[in-house]
């Protein structure tokens, strides 16, 4: 007899070929898990890594030079900074046309004010031109060279012309090399004046501080998670509110308290000179320094150090400790040998917390920190609020972020990220 059997493709039900139909369900269900992390997804695109992206391009961008004065850069190429010589007529006579086209479509003060933070008087430079060149009949004023010089001396200046070429490109690393106490030149990178190196000593400051407070917040808060997680349960709660208390008050409202606590003729040094511990003559400065930030911001940051280790804490079982203690171990022994390896997770999620947070940090050092207790997030603050020199500001941004990286990298080839948890 002849084998008649279907050796064809296995069907589904609606006639479809099984393996087809099963990729297409497979391709729903993903579309369907998509869209249900699509805003999730959207909302740290546009909150979280758009904000970066912008923060790393304002870092290195620089085409107001070469947008406002075209014909200028181009003109500019020729000349040779080397011979001391301020450029010819011709580099003179492309500025007027571009700053007359500038100054109608009033760029030239944006180029003023982005070239001051490399050279100080370029931006009044620019405006007080722009105002004479308004007037000019490129036709028939020229030359333009005596012109402009009549117009204001310092365009006889070859270190504003120095300036014009070093920054003309379109990407520049100047913002950075300002960063770190340095200045672009036509010769290469070369240190600012030492009093005006102030980048690398906020960068230091920062990183100490953090780490100062990340230590006073491990010391003060393992001893209370200790409690808690050792504690009844209905108790453990009840002083719970007290480490989330805080929570619940106004950053700012914090941070003023303490300002008013720390000062001289604060609560703190009353108590003090109450207690006789002080004089009345010798009280103790603890505002506008380092001291005042670091007391201020450990309050504020401990909760972000109890909680994750409280979670920990609560995991270990205590019959390990009763354990020791039954084979002949000390309280200490017990205490280091077995419970304290085991919370050293706890310890880890809650540094990188703090850490992370108190690098960043910028309104408790500017109201208790002074002169010498800001980070260089103030500095950062500053740029963006104050200077408006964005572009700075993104340089500054953009090395502390790279700073963190590294840290958390090399935290990750010590300890191990996945040893790094918050209970469980």
């Amino acid at each position: 007899m002849t084998d008649t059997t279907d050796t064809g493709p296995v069907l589904a039900a609606d006639g479809t070929p099984l393996k087809k139909s099963l990729s297409r369900a497979l391709r729903m269900q993903k579309l369907r898990a998509l869209m249900l992390i699509a805003p999730l997804l959207i909302f740290v695109l546009v909150t979280f890594i758009m904000p970066i992206a912008d923060m790393l391009f304002r870092s290195v961008e620089n085409q107001i030079v070469q947008e406002t004065l075209p014909e200028t850069v181009t003109a500019l190429a020729s000349w040779d900074p080397a011979t001391g010589e301020t450029p010819g007529e011709p580099v003179y006579a492309a500025l007027a046309r571009d700053l007359k086209v500038a100054v109608a479509a009033k760029t030239h003060t944006r180029l003023g004010s982005r070239l001051n933070y490399e050279k100080t008087g370029i931006s009044s430079l620019f405006r007080k031109t722009g105002r004479k060149v308004k007037k000019w009949d490129l036709t028939k004023d020229a030359p333009f060279k005596e012109k402009f010089i009549k117009i204001d001396k310092d365009w006889g200046d070859v270190g504003v012309w120095k300036t014009l070429k070093v920054y003309s490109p379109k990407f520049t690393n100047g913002y950075f090399l300002n960063a770190i106490d340095m200045q672009k030149g036509l010769d290469g990178a070369k240190a600012r004046p030492e009093n005006q190196q102030i980048y690398i000593k906020l960068f230091k400051r920062t990183l100490f501080m953090s780490l100062v407070i990340t230590g006073t917040c491990i010391l003060l808060g393992y001893p209370v998670a200790w409690i808690l997680a050792n504690l009844p349960m209905r108790t453990a709660n009840l002083l719970m509110i007290l480490v989330l208390l805080p929570f619940w008050t106004s950053l700012l409202v914090r941070t003023s308290a303490w300002k008013v606590m720390l000062q001289q003729q604060g609560v703190i040094n009353d108590v003090l000179v109450w207690l006789g511990l002080v004089s009345d003559s010798g009280r103790l400065v603890m505002i506008n320094n380092q001291t005042g930030t670091i007391i201020a911001m450990t309050h504020i940051l401990l909760p972000f150090m109890i909680l994750p280790l409280y979670s920990v804490m609560q995991t270990i079982p205590p019959s390990y400790v009763r354990a020791a203690k039954s084979l002949g171990a000390t309280n200490w022994t017990a205490f280091w040998r077995v419970y304290f390896p085991q919370s050293v997770p706890g310890i880890g999620a809650g540094s990188i917390l703090v850490f992370i947070l108190s690098i960043g940090y910028y309104i408790t050092p500017e109201i208790v920190g002074g002169t010498t207790g800001t980070f260089i997030s103030n500095r950062i603050a500053y740029h963006i609020s104050s200077s408006l020199n964005w572009g700075l500001a993104a340089a500054l941004g953009s090395i502390l972020l790279a700073v963190v990286l590294i840290l958390y990298w090399a935290y990750d080839h010590i300890v191990g990220i996945d040893n790094v948890k918050l209970g469980g």
